[in-house]
């Protein structure tokens, strides 16, 4: 695996009587499945760690989506069971001098340093962040890494020793929780109205909005066109826009058997104005 010896894993490093920690490594990336990217991912960590169980959430994030990427991989953290280890690429900036991190709580990220970890950081429960100290891991993968693919030569041997039970302070320093980067993803009030920002739009065009704990109205309005309130998309024609309650904890906007997202000309990250009438 590596000439590292202050790498190898010792019986002390191991958890839970020398088991794997997690048992699960998760992949969630923007590569695509048609080049080899994703199987090199995969055949580093299995290099390392030939017992790892990979579970793929997707590869088809919108290129360079941190934001999409970011709610993927909350939806993942909240099914995932304790010690589980996700490790996301959506990169625009490797190469650059943006931090490769590690982020330990129940669950463990690893991902850039670029508000990728938003979302899923708040099912994790954080207690420590750590920055992978490349030069470690190219004594691990006993080549030099390259400054286009950390997935393959950072983020996957980093998830991989992880699994094995590496503490992260061997992977790197430790940095302050508050620090790491995160995207603005606050709902705004403004006067009678929120302010909305769309973080994902699904394969059915239905927009999923970064509200949650609202009263439930009769009316949504959004960008002042007013739509109804509903429980499921059946409950209007086909054809018909409705908001309702998605299955992600969100507000959402859909189409009975059509394409919001195309009907109302939205695309992740766009702003909207919504207010909620009526209702409890």
């Amino acid at each position: 695996m590596t000439n590292d010896k202050t790498l190898a894993l010792t019986s002390k490093d191991k958890r839970y009587g020398g088991t794997p920690v997690a048992g699960v490594i998760t992949l969630t990336t923007d590569f695509g499945l048609r080049g080899p990217y994703v199987g090199e991912m995969k055949g580093v960590i299995l290099s390392i760690n030939p017992e790892a169980n990979l579970i793929d959430i997707s590869h088809s994030i919108t290129r360079h989506s941190i934001l999409e990427g970011s709610f993927i991989m909350e939806q993942a953290t909240k099914y995932y069971p304790p010690n589980t280890i996700h490790i996301g690429v959506i990169d625009p900036g490797v190469g650059t001098d943006r931090k490769a991190i590690i982020i330990e709580g129940k669950q463990f990220l690893v991902v850039p340093d670029n508000g990728l970890a938003t979302l899923p950081m708040k099912w994790i429960e954080p207690k420590a962040a750590y920055e992978i100290d490349i030069k470690k891991m190219e004594g691990i993968i006993g080549r030099k890494i390259s400054s286009t693919f950390h997935g393959r030569d950072v983020f996957g041997p980093a998830g991989a020793l992880l699994d094995l039970g590496y503490e992260p302070s061997r992977l790197g320093k430790e940095m302050k929780l508050e620090n790491v980067i995160k995207l603005d993803l606050e709902p705004k009030w403004k006067e009678d109205e929120w302010i909305l920002k769309v973080i994902y739009i699904d394969d059915f065009g239905n927009v999923i909005l970064n509200l949650e704990d609202y009263r439930k109205p009769r009316y949504v309005e959004i960008n002042g066109l007013r739509i109804p309130y509903l429980d499921t998309y059946g409950q209007v024609k086909p054809g018909k826009l409705l908001a309702l309650p998605g299955s992600h904890d969100y507000l959402e906007i859909a189409v009975n058997q059509g394409n919001a997202a195309e009907r109302l000309g939205l695309k992740v990250g766009d702003e909207v104005r919504v207010k909620l009438i009526g209702g409890d």
